[in-house]
């Protein structure tokens, strides 16, 4: 028996699932988000570096490359309109020695394929000039790239949601789902179980998104992907922040190497790094890798002092590779992929999916044969 018969269910309520159902609800369908936790993003969405990434390093006309270039213009547009909090503070992207300028070079010549403006060289003598303490021979800087206040994001999102009749059911877990002729029949948990309807399901659901697929009875299981877990650990400076900008070294093969951020107050933070793990759920910042940290961070700011730096917070990437393998597109899988009607899913959406998620439900609705919206 079925409990509740919707337009459109949203699994997940982080920053992508909400711009999803924002998008679903702004085009007029009775939308419902299932969220598992008892508050908004509380997963990937809230334990990142919160920056406005400018799509300097993705391959030209990948989904992340144009919903990240796309996702930056609505998003600084969308928190001018909303009054959520966003800088765009600039970033230095720096090579520390000769050996690292091919791959400088490489990213600036990335990011110009991809269109995006804004930018220019800086010399050793500049770089300084920018940032004093920063170390290194050459570089170039992205006027674009900003920070944003996540949860006031979220907010926003979750507000507009709700203003087009839409609502968020917290602690409400999927348990199992079903594929039936008249769209996607789901069953929740939590405190009050329930049976949900929906012509249409935007599986936004972060790390739980692969095994939702596998609770859905009949959903094809080769369209399923394998998922593994790469953990970013952060650590927060004590004392004097040296930054006022975002300082970027050259990135390695799963991350954007340990970088520096610095928040909407001006306090500044270094991570991710990249440790593989095999759960969602090991989210303790090992102290012990503070040594890695150290000489990281080093190579650009020799100055850091010894013990200024302290454990702050971990964060998992859902990856869709493991450690020996590249780093793949992000999936958006409608029903022209796996044949099922009223499916859009949202898998492997790592960074950049702060900045691209307003350009990513344009996305999802585009696979739903939804109208364009000319309204951010």
């Amino acid at each position: 028996m079925t409990d509740y018969s919707i337009d459109a269910v949203v699994i997940g309520a982080g920053v992508v699932g909400l711009a999803c159902a924002r998008r679903l609800a702004l085009s007029g369908l009775e939308t419902l988000v299932l969220e598992a936790a008892d508050a908004i993003g509380t997963g990937t969405s809230s334990r990142n570096s919160e920056v406005i990434h400018a799509a300097l390093y993705y391959p030209t006309g990948s989904i992340k490359a144009k919903a990240c270039l796309a996702g930056k213009r609505l998003l600084y547009r969308y928190c001018a309109d909303r009054g959520v909090k966003a800088i765009s503070c600039g970033k230095l992207m720096v090579a520390t020695s000769e050996s690292q300028l091919p791959k400088l070079q490489a990213i600036w010549d990335q990011a110009h394929a991809n269109g995006v403006e804004g930018l220019s060289w800086t010399s050793a003598d500049e770089i300084r000039a920018l940032e004093p303490e920063v170390a290194a021979i050459k570089g170039f800087f992205s006027t674009s790239t900003g920070i944003v206040d996540s949860h006031g994001l979220m907010l926003a999102l979750q507000g507009d949601l709700e203003n087009a009749g839409g609502m968020v059911a917290f602690e409400t877990p999927v348990t199992a789902a079903t594929v039936t002729p008249g769209g996607i029949l789901i069953e929740t948990g939590g405190a009050e179980a329930a049976s949900v309807s929906a012509r249409i399901v935007v599986n936004a659901a972060g790390h739980f998104a692969p095994k939702f697929l596998s609770r859905l009875a009949g959903f094809p299981a080769g369209h399923i992907p394998r998922q593994w877990y790469a953990k970013g650990n952060y650590f927060s400076l004590v004392g004097r922040q040296p930054f006022s900008r975002l300082v970027y070294p050259m990135p390695d093969a799963a991350g954007l190497g340990v970088h520096a951020t610095v928040d909407l107050q001006g306090r500044c933070r270094f991570g991710p790094d990249v440790e593989w793990v095999a759960s969602e759920d090991d989210l303790i910042v090992d102290i012990r890798r503070a040594d890695q940290f150290y000489a990281a961070i080093r190579a650009y700011w020799p100055g850091l002092p010894d013990n200024a730096l302290q454990p702050d917070y971990a964060g998992i990437r859902p990856k869709l590779h493991d450690a020996t393998t590249p780093m793949p597109d992000f999936r958006i899988d409608g029903p022209e992929a796996h044949g099922v009607a009223g499916l859009v899913n949202l898998l492997g959406i790592e960074s950049p999916g702060l900045t691209a998620s307003l350009a990513l439900a344009d996305i999802v609705a585009d696979r739903l044969g939804l109208p364009h919206l000319e309204t951010v």
